[in-house]
């Protein structure tokens, strides 16, 4: 008969032998550990803000808007009542922070938007006047330079792209106006995608506080490099729900790098226009999800053309970036900057493909001939150019598009009053056709009652017919 050997081992052994598998298996599973030390007690974000914060500043911006006296037009009561139009300042405070030694600060458009004067004061105490050097709505970035040249504390400006969800962040500004406060938190989200902040909707989201006059303040990295701008908040209360929005500071890159050279914000044009790929999109393209930016039209002769881009391919990815959407297509290209090679992956008839094109600026090829109408006349109030791919870019409609297209329109104008937008393109008035705005003066020069406008809206043609007091709008 055969037995099988047993290893037989004392209690103790076994007992000691379990308890070293159990420590072993609970130093490996255990990842936080209690401070042990005073050192490791005493771990402090104060360093990292020392050095940091004096790059952090205070950005008052006041405007001086006109009040129009109610004696206005009366003879007798406006020579001893109401003779001088009063004004009333209005001020706004926000957050910068310095980029460079000789006094250029970053901050957000909304920040100086219509402000006369602007001055920044930094965390020493110190104040000096500056100059708005660049101002980009869309994008709500702004360049300030100082007028007065002293060596400046700047902050190094990190790579957006090495940020990581989970990475520890500090939220600088001045909150509430109540002085410069740090606050600490983690990123959120990356390539965060909101509307109605910004063009690109493309943003570090973090948890760090941030309320109402933090915009323009610094998010910065454990380096102590900046990171991103701080821009809005999530919230129904208006103040922080831990939901912050910051802008990636390659955005800010290129907003210092055209401050350089000009008082806009440069953005490459590929002469393509695009559209998200919805899920059915994405089903019958054959993707496995919706992602990518679906090209609906491609401008002849444009870059885009040549590189052999047609409409219905879809763009993936931008020098190996992944393509989400539409916003994310628009900052990818931004951030690789005007005058720089930009290689391009398509789904493209159910291929993979590549191609590559030099990023150029929009060209001008008609004169813009900005020109505001005589405020007496039907279109009164409005503000009109030639349509030329740079003006197209800048109003976002098609770059394709010829003729005249209305920049802005004044509040309570005639051309409001007649339903015109900006935006619109105007191709008749009174059955005459419009191609430039040299066209336009002398068909609303003469007074009358009716009033017949054609224009181009979205894609759809629309007449404005106005018959004394009597108006209708419909399709053609």
């Amino acid at each position: 008969m055969r037995f099988n050997k047993v290893l037989v081992f004392p209690a103790a052994i076994l007992t000691a032998l379990s308890f070293v598998i159990f420590a072993a298996s609970y130093s490996n599973a255990q990842t936080t550990i209690v401070p042990t030390s005073k050192t490791e007690i005493q771990l402090s974000f104060a360093p990292l803000v020392q050095q940091v914060a004096p790059s952090v500043v205070n950005v008052y911006a006041a405007r001086k808007p006109r009040q129009q006296s109610p004696f206005a037009g009366d003879p007798f009561f406006e020579r001893f009542f109401g003779g001088r139009n009063r004004q009333r300042d209005q001020n706004s405070l926000g957050s910068g922070v310095i980029v460079d030694a000789s006094g250029v600060i970053i901050t957000n458009h909304h920040v100086i938007k219509g402000a006369d004067e602007v001055k920044i004061a930094l965390s020493d105490g110190r104040e000096f006047e500056a100059e708005i050097v660049l101002k980009d709505e869309a994008s709500d970035l702004a360049v300030l330079k100082t007028i007065e040249e002293v060596n400046f504390p700047a902050i190094d400006i990190g790579n957006s792209e090495d940020a990581l969800v989970g990475d520890l962040v500090l939220a600088i500004g001045n909150p509430f106006g109540v002085g410069q406060t740090v606050t600490s938190g983690i990123i959120s989200a990356v390539a965060r995608s909101t509307k109605g902040v910004g063009d690109f909707g493309f943003f570090i989201q973090t948890d760090a506080a941030i309320n109402p006059g933090n915009s323009g303040g610094a998010l910065i990295d454990m380096k102590g490099r900046l990171i991103g701008i701080n821009t809005a908040i999530y919230s129904r209360s208006g103040g922080s729900n831990g939901i912050g929005f910051a802008i990636p500071s390659n955005m800010v890159n290129v907003a210092i790098s055209s401050a350089e050279v000009g008082d806009t914000l440069r953005r490459p044009w590929i002469g393509a226009t695009f559209q998200n790929v919805t899920p059915e999109i994405a089903q019958s393209l054959g993707l496995d999800r919706p992602r990518g930016a679906l090209v609906t039209n491609v401008v002849k002769g444009g870059p885009a053309d040549k590189a052999g881009i047609q409409s219905g391919d879809v763009i993936v990815s931008i020098n190996d970036k992944r393509i989400q959407h539409i916003n994310a297509l628009g900052y990818r290209l931004t951030t690789v900057g005007i005058g720089n090679l930009a290689k391009l992956e398509l789904l493209s008839r159910g291929e993979n493909k590549e191609t590559q094109l030099t990023l150029m600026a929009a060209p001008e090829t008609v004169p813009a001939n900005e020109t505001e109408l005589p405020r007496r006349s039907a279109l009164g109030g409005a503000l009109v150019a030639n349509l030329s791919p740079a003006i197209a870019q800048r109003i976002k409609v098609a770059g394709d598009k010829e003729g005249v297209v209305v920049l802005n329109v004044q509040r309570g104008s005639p051309a409001a009053a007649n339903r015109i937008r900006p935006g619109d393109i105007l191709r008749e008035i009174n059955e005459e056709p419009i191609s430039r705005v040299a066209d336009i003066e002398p068909l609303i020069a003469e007074q009358r009652r009716r009033w017949k406008f054609v224009i181009e809206r979205q894609g759809r043609e629309y007449v404005l017919d106005r018959n004394g007091g009597f108006f209708r709008q419909y399709t053609r």
